[in-house]
């Protein structure tokens, strides 16, 4: 009987075994390619001083594609409902007035304004998907949120305008600056959710969005109290 050759058999380094390939490494974060981009969004060793920044400066950033509606898609990349809930708050608390101005104009308050604001957009959002549209529930929160951004400016404007004696030509003055917050914001709000609609159903899109901001604009130029 032959003896039997224990030499250990040698595999060529371009042999794999398994077909697996090298499979060391990190895993990777979804839309990145390579080990340097998804280090990056890694936030576990990141200090909370840099994570606050970043997302500040993805809420600017958004803020300005908001002023200045250019890039559709610059909205509904990476949703985030930061900046609606920033300019949400600050409309209700400019909004809102003292509870003996309340008591006589039945002017609104805080949690009044706040609902109407996040309540208004989910019906909006709503009658968007129902009519067919094809970008999420939240992207189209964080449309109609970011589009605030022209309204909360004529907002400033008339508070700053009301510092004056009231007469009937600075009303006609915060009449038009609300005018243009509202043109401003639901332009900007059809320039990034207009293509997630079917043609056919676009005008049926832009009545309840139309009806949102003007719902806001009619808070702002009904607001006379400093």
């Amino acid at each position: 009987m032959a003896d039997v050759d224990n030499t250990k058999l040698e595999i060529p380094d371009f042999v794999d075994p398994g077909g697996y390939g090298d499979v060391s490494g990190q895993m990777a974060v979804p839309g990145t390619v390579g080990k340097t981009e998804a280090e990056e969004y890694n936030t576990l060793d990141e200090p909370v001083r840099e994570t606050i920044m970043r997302d500040l400066r993805a809420v600017s950033t958004k803020f300005f594609h908001v002023l200045y509606p250019k890039e559709k898609k610059a909205l509904l990349k990476e949703w985030d409902l930061w900046g609606p809930l920033i300019l949400c708050t600050f409309l209700a608390m400019m909004v809102q007035g003292s509870e003996e101005v309340n008591k006589h104009d039945g002017g609104p308050e805080f949690a009044q304004v706040f609902v109407i604001v996040w309540l208004g957009a989910a019906v909006v959002t709503m009658n968007t998907k129902l009519l067919g549209g094809t970008i999420s529930f939240f992207q189209s929160v964080c449309v109609l949120g970011y589009c605030l951004l022209p309204s909360c400016v004529s907002l400033i404007f008339c508070r700053l305008i009301l510092l004056a004696q009231p007469n009937r030509i600075l009303f006609i003055i915060r009449f038009l600056v609300t005018c243009v917050g509202f043109v401003w914001a639901t332009f900007s709000a059809m320039v990034f959710l207009g293509d997630s609609q079917p043609s056919t159903r676009k005008a049926l899109a832009v009545y309840p969005i139309f009806l949102f901001y003007f719902v806001i604009s009619w808070l702002i130029i009904s607001h006379n109290n400093v």
